[in-house]
């Protein structure tokens, strides 16, 4: 395989995950019936532009279908970061009635919701058919296709360039990142600014995160590795800024190269000295990633195993991609984790892909009343864990199991 970004041959492993089906095809009871398509999942390292990646298997078309159950605007927590992100960038860069931004991957209207309640003239893009369904419904205009140049073109001739461009998480999600990228520097307005966040590689190889690895995430993100593909389609980096959602992201400020209209900020070059320091260009630094991560499987199914062994009731919540990682590379199944609570009716009545454990609504717990409630999406470990309170009074403990196995 080569580098999707620069084209040089893959030959450095970082790691070796077994085989998975997509992370996000629940299964229907119709659908159980049926056997289930899995995909290798490998992640393999490019030593030139230090781009990291899974190998290529899956389409992004398998994966992202009418039928595509991830929807953001689920999590208090993530809402609430996103208002916080429209005021800051309203008052940062001066956005009024008009002003146009244009959000790449708008999912179910989630961020755009608060746009548009400030009177800001928005454009939301998203492929499926589910969440674009789903922000229609707030009222916001929603292009049901996939981004890239050929797009950009289309939206620029009739007018609808961006004074500021959003794409959270799903940098990460493109095959063509080259394409997409080039997209934003046709989208943006000569003086225009593009924003992107995604989760930050130092921390998924610092906190052994791999279960945000899944075939729909195609990439794998270091400042180091987004200047170059930023800088080859022609989009300099400003500003960045570390963030704490998604178990530790980077938002990225960029422009056109010959704009000059904000200036570069230092932390630019202090967080690239920083991930050079570390080791993100060198193959030495990917080495015991694999060791790490087996130890984190390892000691997550042996506590599975004892609790089952001691007749003790195990449920999961949040019927997370991440989780589907964990349990599928794990072999978990239903004889160890009854169920999987999820807030999003489009999740309930289904089940797990590979795993095929039921996922059901919040008032399974208290009917239930289990021993262990496993929080999958440990990055909302804080909100989970306040939102389920009530189930301490009778003894029962909260699990994660990344970056290491906690009781609490």
């Amino acid at each position: 395989m080569k580098c999707r970004h620069c084209g040089s041959e893959l030959k450095l492993p970082l790691v070796d995950l077994g085989s998975a089906p997509p992370s996000n095809a629940y299964l229907t009871e119709q659908t159980l019936q049926a056997p289930e398509r899995w995909f290798p999942l490998r992640v393999l390292v490019c030593e030139s532009c230090w781009l990291v990646q899974t190998e290529d298997f899956a389409h992004a078309n398998e994966l992202f279908d009418a039928d595509y159950a991830y929807f953001s605007g689920f999590s208090s927590s993530w809402l609430a970061h996103c208002d916080r992100y429209v005021s800051e960038m309203v008052e940062r860069f001066g956005l009024n009635q008009d002003s146009y931004v244009v959000e790449v991957a708008a999912n179910d209207g989630y961020l755009l919701q608060y746009v548009q309640g400030r009177g800001i003239p928005c454009l939301g893009i998203e492929p499926t058919a589910s969440t674009a369904a789903a922000a229609r419904h707030k009222g916001i205009s929603i292009v049901e296709e996939f981004f890239g140049t050929d797009l950009a073109k289309k939206l620029a001739s009739e007018g609808k360039q961006a004074d500021l461009t959003v794409a959270n998480n799903v940098l990460a999600h493109v095959p063509n990142i080259n394409d997409f990228v080039a997209g934003f520097a046709i989208l943006l307005k000569p003086q225009g600014v593009a924003t992107f966040e995604f989760p930050h590689l130092l921390r998924l190889m610092e906190e052994n995160q791999f279960d945000t690895i899944y075939h729909e995430h195609f990439s794998y993100l270091s400042l180091t590795a987004v200047k170059q593909v930023f800088t080859t389609n022609c989009l300099s980096i400003f500003d960045v800024e570390e963030h704490p959602t998604h178990g530790g992201s980077l938002r990225v400020f960029a422009q056109h190269p010959d704009s000059g209209v904000h200036p570069v900020s230092s932390r630019v070059e202090k967080l690239l000295n920083r991930e050079l320091k570390l080791g993100i260009s060198n193959a030495d630094y990917y080495a015991d990633f694999q060791t790490k991560i087996n130890q984190v499987k390892n000691d997550f199914l042996t506590f599975l195993l004892e609790a089952k062994r001691q007749g003790k009731v195990v449920a999961g919540y949040g019927a997370a991609a991440k989780g589907n990682t964990l349990m599928n590379y794990a072999g978990i199944r239903p004889d160890l984790i009854s169920f999987i609570v999820d807030r999003n009716p489009a999740k309930q009545g289904k089940f797990m892909p590979g795993s095929r454990i039921p996922i059901v609504e919040e008032s399974y717990i208290k009917k239930v009343q289990p021993d262990f409630v496993v929080i999958l999406p440990w990055n909302l470990k804080t909100e989970v864990m306040k939102q389920l309170e009530y189930i301490r009074a009778r003894g029962a403990q909260f699990i994660t199991a990344v970056p290491n196995l906690e009781v609490n």
